[in-house]
This record gives C-alpha cells, structure tokens and sequence, in this order.
C-alpha cells in the first residue's frame, strides 16, 4: 500500500514507516500533520483517488550547500554563491 502526497509543489511515494525529506512544513518537532494524498494504491491493487497521509515531523534541518558560479570571460566578471534549502524530515505513521 502505498500513497502519492503533494506539499511544497512536489509529489513524493508515501508508504507507512518511511522516511521522507519534504519542503520545510510549519510543524514543530514530534507533531503529527495530515496531507492530502492525490492517489491511493491499496494491497490488493484498487486505486483510490482521495486519502489522507497522517505522519509525525522528526526534524527541521537544511540540504548540502549547492556552489552558484557566474562567470564571463574576459571581463573579470565572477560571482560565487551558496545556497542551503531547508527542509523538514517526516515519518509517514499510516495511510486513511
């Protein structure tokens, strides 16, 4: 059994015990939030269109530093930056 969720504009594979790393959701550690679920395959291969996804926030932290490099040649134009998303570390407890 499994779920499709939508948050933060993208859609991950939910399954109960697993743990997935979501866009940063406005949830304090150790609270259980409910997303909606776009499609719903169940155990014996039915597939449902609605459904809930309740799952507990484990942790907020931020992605590996991603290096923005600009460059032009010839013209001593350089420019370096760093970028970390945040993110928010959630385990999917069941599947309604």
């Amino acid at each position: 059994m499994y779920a499709i969720v939508k948050t933060g504009g993208k859609q991950y594979k939910a399954e109960p015990g697993r743990l997935l790393k979501v866009e940063k959701l406005c949830a304090n550690e150790g609270e259980t939030v409910e997303l909606p679920a776009i499609c719903v395959r169940l155990d014996n291969g039915e597939l449902k269109t609605e459904g809930k996804v309740k799952a507990t926030v484990i942790k907020h932290d931020k992605h590996k530093k991603i290096l923005v490099f600009k460059y032009k040649r010839k013209k001593n134009y350089k420019r370096l930056k760093g970028h970390r998303q945040p993110y928010t570390l959630i385990k999917v407890e069941e599947i309604v």
